[in-house]
């Protein structure tokens, strides 16, 4: 026979129980949101960062957050995301160390805070927007590039539907 203190420590394990995977389902909400939808608004857009050029600012591994802004307010100093002007035209995540042209498309020069030089392009950025780095999520890269792999995709796309649905 049950006594009615044992009865309620399983009710509070119970409890417990629920308001984590509650916590749990939300927290990964809103982390789908930020990462998923969010950036589709135009108001902010995510980086991983792949390279040490910016250590100590952030790191690999690392996700930058950056913001749009005019093109024309842009100022020495500011770190932005651009794609490079040669090879393969990837983002480029670095600090403004000189204004050549100012102006709607400004013509400058980077340097990553952890290189001994400049970058070897000058870069004339098109469109009326530059994307000014403003948060860094530390290690929120490799989560995001982990879970790309078909290793841990496959099994979060059954596994947590179904954990859900015996909850």
């Amino acid at each position: 026979m049950t006594s009615f203190r044992d009865n309620l420590v399983v009710r509070a394990a119970r409890l417990a129980f629920r308001l984590v995977v509650a916590a749990i389902v939300i927290v990964a909400a809103v982390v789908l949101a930020f990462f998923g939808l969010g950036p589709h608004t135009g108001l902010y857009r995510t980086e991983t960062v792949l390279s040490g050029s910016m250590v100590p600012r952030f790191s690999p591994g690392d996700v930058v957050v950056v913001t749009p802004e005019p093109s024309t307010s842009l100022r020495v100093g500011q770190v932005i995301t651009y794609n490079i002007p040669t090879g393969n035209h990837e983002p480029v995540t670095h600090r403004v160390v000189a204004i050549l042209h100012g102006g709607p498309n400004p013509v400058i020069r980077t340097k990553g805070d952890a290189n001994n030089a400049p970058d070897p392009w000058i870069a004339r950025l098109a469109g009326p927007t530059v994307w000014r780095q403003r948060w860094t999520i530390p290690y929120a890269g490799w989560v995001i590039e982990w879970l790309r792999q078909p290793s841990a995709r496959y099994p979060l796309a059954i596994g947590l539907p179904l954990l859900l649905c015996l909850l």
